[in-house]
């Protein structure tokens, strides 16, 4: 088979070499790089009906004649590029693919392969970090030296930044999928006991977490609130002012999922009043005024910039998903990771 693969930014063309490697003996790969200053009218018909893409689609089209796979990470992915005859199989490197038009993918019987997961591993150690670095407040001792401030000037220095072990803490999970259950096997390695609430996921049953069957149930008893569920039009701001009201005294909130999910006003308030000890947050909603991010005031709080699943392992194993994607298409294996297998039957 033909395969065009398609590189940006993120996913450089070097790191898909890597991953289909294996697919080089048997099937002809042809790898462009985005050129991303090339931008797509935001406001064409093509581009209200994808989003979080680079490039455009004439950089795709230059190319996809003759090809009969095509591989992107976060090129658009259009109903125009789709109508290309000869293309069989799209595979999208990340677990949403928002940047195909997975609608008319679905008009002309194409399967769309996705790469769910690949980051959970990441993510998860993330969500880790953070934990230990609310509990152990190293954000308030980061800034006492970036303000000037000396160290290693007398052994009792660290009495003004006394925090908390995290073995003994009660983990609170919002959501069980992929990134969650890792989150609470590194959980348990710190001695931690481990919540859920997952109305969509339920635990293996080994009596290892406590599932919980109300949110408000979980609040009451974690001492740290970790958020991984999908974004939803029905979850939008799951965390507002009588979530955080209803948190437990002193407690810790962690967002590595969505911005969505939260409420960011709210938070600010939580943590103004004090009813929470801390909060680190890997996703934010877009801040448009001038100078540091307003949750960056108060010092107990983390913020990075969506960077959970920017690891170089993130990106090796999500082309490598894909390589085995493509694998089982050109025998004839059932695919795995069929984002519309409803409407192709794949």
């Amino acid at each position: 088979m033909r395969i065009l693969v398609v590189g940006d930014s993120y996913v450089p063309v070097d790191v898909f070499r890597r991953g289909l490697q294996p697919l080089a003996a048997d099937h002809e790969l042809d790898f462009v790089q985005l050129d991303q200053s090339r931008t797509l009218d935001p406001a064409s018909e093509p581009a209200r009906r994808i989003r979080e893409y680079a490039g455009t689609p004439d950089q795709l089209l230059e190319r996809l004649e003759d090809h009969e796979v095509l591989v992107v990470h976060g090129a658009p992915v259009t109903a125009e590029v789709l109508a290309v005859e000869s293309l069989r199989l799209v595979c999208c490197a990340r677990g949403g693919p928002v940047n195909v038009d997975v609608e008319a993918a679905s008009q002309r019987g194409l399967p769309v392969v996705t790469t769910p997961g690949k980051n959970a591993d990441s993510v998860a150690d993330q969500t880790l970090a953070f934990m230990v670095m609310l509990a152990r407040r190293f954000p308030k001792a980061q800034r006492y030296l970036a303000e000037g401030h000396t160290a290693g000037e007398t052994a009792f220095e660290g009495a003004e930044f006394f925090g908390h072990d995290l073995g003994g803490m009660t983990l609170g999970l919002v959501g069980f999928g992929n990134v969650g259950q890792r989150v609470a096997r590194r959980a348990f390695a710190f001695g931690m006991q481990v919540a859920v609430y997952d109305p969509y996921q339920q635990s293996n049953g080994d009596g290892a977490v406590d599932q919980v069957d109300a949110l408000d149930d979980l609040l009451q008893v974690a001492d740290v609130v970790s958020l991984h569920a999908r974004a939803t039009p029905e979850n939008e701001n799951l965390f507002d002012a009588s979530r955080f009201a209803a948190m437990k005294d002193g407690s810790y909130f962690v967002n590595t999922a969505r911005e969505s999910l939260v409420d960011e006003s709210a938070l600010d308030d939580a943590l103004s009043a004090g009813k929470l000890a801390g909060a680190a947050l890997d996703v934010l909603r877009p801040h448009h005024g001038s100078g540091p991010h307003p949750l960056l005031r108060h010092e107990n709080v983390v913020l990075t910039p969506h960077i959970g699943g920017a690891t170089h392992e993130t990106l090796l194993r999500g082309a490598m998903m894909v390589a085995a994607e493509i694998e089982r298409f050109a025998v004839g294996r059932p695919l795995v990771n069929v984002i519309n297998r409803e409407a192709v039957g794949a």
